[in-house]
């Protein structure tokens, strides 16, 4: 698993979205890009925690901050979670986990005493030139906008 941090080039990627449209990192040079690694669509904290950037979004983009999600879900299952939840981002299918890989978010895990391998829930903020200037590892679903924005505001000011 590869370890990112603080200071590091965000990798480039380009990967399907929710229509089947090719993103790259690339697509948004000079812009704040947030990629936000997430379980699976449509559970209830990954529910949650999109519904919180979809409701403060207006908030995210009157600071220029770009949001991707990223999860192993395919571009259909993508799409029924954006119109059942009326989402105003796009949503990356990472179906063979190239990009979960890659961002070292694929990796072992353990619940109610079972071990498997999964997505740690992790997002990455990256500044215009798109280095890596924060690393939320689990983030709080209900209140993940909040922490974003105060995260841009106190790297803005230091």
């Amino acid at each position: 698993m590869k370890h990112l941090k603080i200071g590091d080039q965000a990798p480039e990627f380009s990967i399907k979205d929710q229509q089947g449209n090719t993103i790259s990192l690339k697509d948004f040079k000079g812009k704040r890009v947030v990629i936000y690694f997430y379980p699976k669509d449509d559970t209830p904290g990954c529910t949650a925690q999109a519904c919180n950037i979809r409701d403060n979004y207006a908030e995210l983009q009157n600071e220029g901050i770009v949001i991707l999600g990223v999860s192993a879900d395919t571009e259909a299952k993508h799409q029924k979670f954006i119109e059942k939840y009326s989402l105003p981002f796009s949503l990356l299918a990472d179906v063979d986990r190239t990009l979960l890989n890659l961002y070292g978010v694929w990796g072992e895990k353990k619940f109610m005493g079972k071990v498997y391998d999964g997505i740690h829930r992790t997002t990455f903020l990256l500044d215009e030139a798109h280095t890596i200037v924060e690393i939320i590892e689990k983030p709080k679903t209900k209140d993940h906008t909040a922490e974003i924005l105060l995260t841009y505001k106190n790297k803005s000011t230091t």
